[in-house]
């Protein structure tokens, strides 16, 4: 007898802020594609905005480095968030 998949954690919250999981046995479904597409999106914004922040920094005013540390702030939340649910189905492989 197989175990069940575990629960995927999606990379969005509820309205409450709480964590959002999706319990299926296909990967292919609206729902998972959806869930990979706005991984994707979060993990490449995240990417771009490290590249500004660095070009930024050397000589950038002070109430604009509190806007981009608020930027990096949720981009860094956004990829630990990927990268908890993408470890998450690769331990559920082994």
């Amino acid at each position: 007898m197989t175990r069940p998949p575990e629960p995927r954690l999606l990379p969005w919250t509820g309205p409450e802020g709480k964590p959002c999981y999706l319990i299926t046995d296909n990967d292919g479904g609206p729902v998972s594609r959806l869930a990979d597409a706005t991984e994707s999106t979060r993990l490449g914004m995240g990417a771009e905005l490290l590249g500004h922040a660095r070009a930024l920094l050397p000589d950038t005013p002070h109430g604009e480095l509190r806007f981009l540390a608020e930027r990096l702030t949720e981009a860094l939340a956004d990829a630990l968030r990927v990268a908890e649910s993408r470890g998450r189905r690769l331990r559920g492989l082994n």
